[in-house]
């Protein structure tokens, strides 16, 4: 039986929202390295994440133009208009500060692992799967008997927890 600790208080459905592909504040390092390489505009950032991850990190405008104003404030990053639209440069500080904290390289590497076509193709596997099941749930459980909907929890039981623990070794 699922326990009370799977359901997130706030919402009908299982688990937390979904989670960053960055930890608090690495984004910043990511955004700074893309913008050393040639400025670029708030979009342009969006599509270079989401190209590089394969579609499966796509950065809402909401989290990629607060952290390009927040750069802008740290003295990181300078913002010029052309053609009605911002477009971020590095500065020397963001250089440096770049320089100093190896953690952009770091996060090229672990985006690299993670975004890998090998992942990404084996991710999408899996998901294909996810989502055929829950199409087949969706269509036929409504008219199912109490009989069979209990064999089909327990079987999601069974395969929840077994999902549980091969992440967990």
């Amino acid at each position: 039986m699922f326990r009370d600790t799977r359901y997130h208080r706030d919402r009908f459905w299982r688990g937390p929202r979904r989670s960053s592909s960055f930890q608090k504040g690495d984004l910043k390092y990511v955004i700074l390295e893309l913008i050393k390489d040639k400025p670029r505009h708030g979009y342009d950032i969006i599509r270079e994440l989401e190209e590089q991850s394969h579609g499966m990190y796509k950065p809402s405008p909401g989290v990629i133009y607060p952290t390009l104003q927040m750069l802008e404030e740290m003295g990181h990053a300078v913002s010029t208009e052309e053609e009605g639209k911002k477009v971020y440069s590095i500065t020397e500080a963001g250089r440096e500060f770049l320089g100093k904290k190896n953690v952009a390289s770091d996060m090229k590497s672990q985006m690299k692992r993670r975004w890998s076509f090998k992942n990404i193709g084996k991710t999408m596997m899996v998901m294909k799967e996810y989502h055929e099941l829950e199409h087949l749930l969706s269509r036929v459980v409504r008219g199912q008997d109490a009989d069979k909907l209990q064999r089909i929890r327990d079987i999601l039981v069974q395969t929840y927890e077994d999902i549980e623990s091969i992440l967990e070794e």
